[in-house]
């Protein structure tokens, strides 16, 4: 919380790979939509003139040499200081006129505003048939598994506040870090709101840099490896119940033999059913262990987002 009267620090962090066409444009509009906030352009080695044209155009330009837009927002997180933090992408996709009402939503409290494509322009706007149903699948799976009602859980348009930022763990390397992101949330049960905003797509000569099937395969192995992570009871539960039902009924399958003829006419598979149902056991209780440290790394979380905030509010009397 902010003391009264103070003007909250605003950045707008946009990650850049090969954007000459675009980036001027972007750091201009959020000049004249937050003209108090401070602008940064992190460069991902591209190879044209984003760097050059940024600076131009008024926006401190900063370096980050691992590829990867993951690895760009971690650098932004750790380097950069601010009250509210406004992330966008440097594609000009994004409207900077919704910027200002993401960050009143983030000084009124939540800790993550998502710009929500998907409820207004973006299934008209975007051409590429495959990332509409990508996002509708990703979507679908995580709202189901999180009892979530998020609509649009791959924005890169986005808002935070100081203590999510400096208490998220950014571990995915590209792309899908966004949906790390929206995951990370959800589980944590962090403030969330969702903000309706106009998508256009990329301007004629600008190159998306997202491989659709490539980046998509990143994407569903992230959801798998969180969902393992952030719910080890109904994965490896559901798992370990898969394999004792197959366990089970070839058990039942060489016992109904027996029955019948008076023999134990099938060792191999006797042996193998009953490894099953061990093996179905093993993962059921491993569910169980795995879904403990989960709550405690939850309940550390907490602890530590409770310590940043704290100390924040200190520093700023």
């Amino acid at each position: 919380m902010l003391i009264q009267n103070e003007e909250p620090s605003i950045a707008v962090l946009i990650p850049c790979y090969n954007e000459e066409v675009t980036i001027g444009k972007v750091v201009r509009d959020f000049r004249k939509a937050l003209p108090k906030a401070d602008i940064y352009v992190y460069d991902n080695n591209s190879t044209d003139r984003t760097a050059e044209i940024a600076c131009q155009a008024g926006a401190q330009v900063r370096r980050e040499p691992r590829q990867g837009k993951g690895n760009v927002i971690r650098a932004m997180f750790e380097d950069i200081d601010a009250d509210v933090y406004v992330m966008t992408d440097g594609d000009d996709t994004y409207p900077a006129e919704a910027a200002s009402h993401m960050v009143e939503k983030v000084l009124e409290g939540y800790d993550m505003v998502i710009g929500d494509r998907l409820s207004s322009t973006y299934f008209q706007e975007n051409k590429r048939p495959f990332h509409n149903f990508g996002n509708r699948t990703v979507r679908g799976v995580i709202n189901s598994l999180f009892s979530a009602n998020v609509t649009d859980v791959m924005t890169g348009y986005r808002a935070f506040s100081y203590s999510f930022v400096k208490t998220y763990p950014v571990l995915s390397k590209g792309f899908e870090v966004e949906t790390e992101m929206t995951i990370h949330s959800l589980d944590n049960n962090i403030r969330l709101y969702e903000l309706p905003v106009q998508y256009r797509d990329r301007p004629d000569g600008s190159v998306s840099k997202l491989n659709t099937f490539g980046d998509g395969f990143k994407v569903l192995s992230t959801i798998f490896r969180l969902i393992r992570e952030y719910k080890p009871l109904p994965f490896f539960g559901g798992l370990g119940l898969l394999v004792g039902i197959i366990g089970f009924v070839l058990t039942g399958s060489v016992v109904f033999d027996f029955f019948r003829t008076g023999q134990v006419q099938r060792f191999p598979t006797l042996i193998g059913a009953v490894m099953l149902i061990v093996i179905g056991l093993l993962c059921i209780v491993l569910g169980f262990i795995q879904d403990t440290l989960a709550k405690n790394s939850r309940r550390r979380f907490i602890m530590d987002t409770n310590y940043v905030t704290r100390d924040y509010r200190m520093q700023k009397r």
